[in-house]
Parts: structure tokens; C-alpha cells; sequence
């Protein structure tokens, strides 16, 4: 009876114990988020320390040119972004007001034809002035994450710099007959999904800016990094990324920019997601479109905004560590789809 319980009873601890950790990290969610991203960009970057190390360049060096390129395309970042985002939070109330207007003219054409629609229930239903307030604080959210810039940095050097003995630290604490083999595995998959994962990203959002700058639609920088940090959210990113600067657009040129402006963004995302993306990355790391809405749900009430845009990382590197292990790699076969396949 008690082996036959056996199983049931550790589901229940495995269970309590992942309840104990999620309900810590929502705590401490404000230390956790900066310790967080600074993984993720040492798992970025490492791959360049690698390249700079087999060029013959002493690890130190390496770290310190990786890291000053960083601060370099942080800093000319920040500046732009920061001077657009203070101009855009400014202009928000003027185009919340004139989408209100185009809003009470849909419903009135509406009404044109036998829908009536009460004032009130519309305002509650459909109100693009409240989006662009959403997105204002999204951004702002972000912005306020990087004012711990400098502990980001520090944080990610330390971490480079412990990455080359880390494997060495492990064998020694496992005992010299376990295998770090699984640890590469996991390591080198990481770290080729978040660069892989990144460079797309980056020229996603890039296509973007340039093709919203060619339209003339305001602020086309920051919908450009908007994209780039949505498209780590597979399917629903690139949706609700298109969604502001399409409003903007219809606000600011009329119709028929913004649906030129949607094309741009359909383009895009098919281009890059069912092309570009599958060639470099493979389909290898797939999660089922269960996992990946629960996962931003999940991760998105337990780290807010940044947790949204880490979810299906974060979810990608539970998946590959549980597949690392025999123990558990039922349980990272149940999160991916049907035809995933646990090679990159």
C-alpha cells in the first residue's frame, strides 16, 4: 500500500514545493527580476567571450570588451529611447482623445444599421485610449527594471566570469565518477536559443522601425522595441506588438497607412517566424500552446511585465533541464508539442 502511495506522495511534495518557490519569488520579485535578466544577457553575450577567447584573447580581456560594447549600445539605447518615451507619454492624452472620437464614429456607423450599442457597455468593451496607457506603463516598467543598470552589469560580469570553472565546481561537489555532460547539453542549448532567439528579435524589431519610419508613423523607435521584446513571445507577441503603432497609425494618417502598417507587421512575423526562425533554430525546443499561455500567465503574475517577456525562455530552459535528466524527462516531454524533439 505505502508503494503504491509512493508515487501520489511525491507528486504532492513536488507539488508544495513548487507552490513554496513561485510564492517566494512573487515576494521577492524586485530582487529577482534585475538577478534574472542578467542571466539571461551573460547567456546572450557568452557565446562573443567564447568566440573572443578562441581568437587567442585572455578571458579577462574578452569579458571586458563584451562589456564594454554592452554599455556602449546601452547607453546610445537609453538616450533614444528614453527622450522618445518622455515625448510619447506626453502626446498619449492627445491621441487617447482622437481615438475616442474615431471610436464614437464606429459606433455610431454601427447604429447605422440596426446595432445600437450603449454608450457606456462600448466605453467598457472597446476603449483604445486605455491601450495606449497600457503600453506607456508596460515601457515605463521596463525603463524602471534598467535604473538597476549598473547591478545588471556587475551582476553579468561576475557571471562571466564565473562560467568558465562552474563545470569544474560541479564535478568536484557531485564527486569525480558523476558527468557534467548533461550540464554542456543544457548550457549550450540555452545559450543557443537565447542568441538565436535574440539576433531574430533584433532584426525583427529592426525591419519594423524601419518600415513604421518609411510610413511616417510617430515613434516608430519605440514600436521597433516593442517588437523586439514581444517576439520572445512566440505567437501572441507579434499581436499584441502591432496592436499600438496600427491605432497610432489610423490617428495619426488615416486608414490606409495603418493597414499598410499591418501588412508590414504580417510580413514581418511570417518572414521571420515561419522562415528565418525555423532554418537557424529548428523546431527542436517547441512548447505545446498550452504551456506557452500558461507560462506567460504564470510567469507574467510572478515577475509582472519582465516576466511576460522571459516566460517562454524561462519555460525553455525548464523544459531543457528536466530533459537533461532521466528522472525527469517525462515531465519535459509532457511540455513540449506533439512533434518536438529535444535537439536543437
Amino acid at each position: 500500500m505505502a508503494d503504491s502511495a509512493s508515487p501520489l506522495y511525491r507528486l504532492l511534495v513536488i507539488f508544495a514545493a513548487c507552490t513554496i518557490i513561485v510564492g517566494g519569488m512573487k515576494l521577492a520579485e524586485e530582487l529577482i527580476v534585475p538577478f534574472i535578466l542578467s542571466i539571461f544577457i551573460a547567456m546572450v553575450v557568452s557565446p562573443l567571450v567564447t568566440v573572443l577567447r578562441m581568437r587567442g584573447i585572455p578571458h579577462g580581456v574578452s569579458i571586458i570588451l563584451v562589456v564594454g560594447l554592452m554599455l556602449s549600445a546601452g547607453l546610445l539605447l537609453g538616450a533614444v529611447i528614453g527622450s522618445a518615451m518622455v515625448n510619447f507619454q506626453k502626446d498619449i492624452p492627445d491621441y487617447s482623445a482622437k481615438l475616442a472620437v474615431i471610436s464614437s464614429d464606429i459606433q455610431a456607423w454601427f447604429a447605422e444599421f440596426g446595432i445600437v450599442i450603449s454608450s457606456e457597455q462600448w466605453q467598457n468593451s472597446f476603449d483604445p485610449g486605455a491601450l495606449m496607457g497600457v503600453v506607456a506603463n508596460t515601457l515605463a516598467s521596463f525603463g524602471n527594471v534598467m535604473t538597476n543598470g549598473l547591478m545588471i552589469l556587475l551582476t553579468v560580469v561576475f557571471i562571466l566570469a564565473e562560467n568558465m570553472g562552474f563545470a569544474e565546481k560541479l564535478s568536484l561537489a557531485r564527486g569525480p565518477q558523476s558527468s557534467s555532460v548533461w550540464l554542456k547539453t543544457f548550457t549550450k542549448s540555452v545559450n543557443s536559443y537565447m542568441a538565436i532567439k535574440t539576433v531574430i528579435s533584433f532584426i525583427t524589431g529592426l525591419l519594423i522601425f524601419l518600415w513604421l519610419s518609411f510610413l511616417g508613423v510617430d515613434y516608430a523607435i519605440l514600436w521597433g522595441l516593442l517588437t523586439f521584446l514581444l517576439n520572445f513571445i512566440p505567437a501572441v507577441g507579434s499581436v499584441i506588438a502591432s496592436l499600438p503603432p496600427v491605432l497610432l497609425a489610423i490617428v495619426q494618417l488615416g486608414w490606409m497607412p495603418a493597414a499598410l502598417s499591418l501588412v508590414g507587421f504580417i510580413s514581418v512575423n511570417m518572414l521571420m517566424g515561419n522562415l528565418v526562425e525555423p532554418r537557424w533554430m529548428g523546431r527542436g525546443l517547441n512548447l505545446s500552446p498550452l504551456v506557452v499561455f500558461v507560462s506567460l500567465v504564470l510567469w507574467g503574475w510572478v515577475l509582472g511585465p519582465v516576466g511576460m517577456l522571459l516566460s517562454i525562455p524561462l519555460t525553455i530552459m525548464l523544459k531543457i533541464g528536466l530533459e537533461s535528466q532521466n528522472e525527469t524527462r517525462w515531465i519535459g516531454s509532457m511540455l513540449g508539442s506533439v512533434t518536438s524533439n529535444s535537439s536543437l
